[in-house]
């Protein structure tokens, strides 16, 4: 069962522009990754967080891809970027409804 992941990143405004651009690089193979059906990018200018909207195939390829990111260190890449942490969250598609 597909679902969609929200993913708040709320950087410091004066490494926004170095870190859209590292997020422009990153999200390139999110895209690939296998069970990634689409992400989309929403940039809230006056709080200067970035809003990703992903759908996966499943949860578990999601889990699948957290677990890769984590094991390549991409938190560390990001993680001074950040002015708080990362808010992530997790609905089940419902197209029953």
């Amino acid at each position: 069962m597909s679902v969609l992941v929200t993913l708040e990143l709320p950087a410091k405004a004066e490494t926004l522009d170095e870190f859209m651009a590292v997020m422009k690089d990153t999200l390139v193979a999110t895209r690939a990754y296998a069970g990634c059906e689409k992400v989309e990018t929403h940039l809230e200018q006056n709080t200067s967080t970035l809003f990703l909207v992903e759908q996966w195939e499943s949860a578990e390829h999601q889990v699948a891809y957290m677990g890769w990111r984590m094991e390549t260190g991409l938190m560390d890449a990001i993680g001074h970027f950040l002015a708080g942490p990362p808010v992530a969250r997790t609905f089940e598609i419902r197209r029953d409804i």
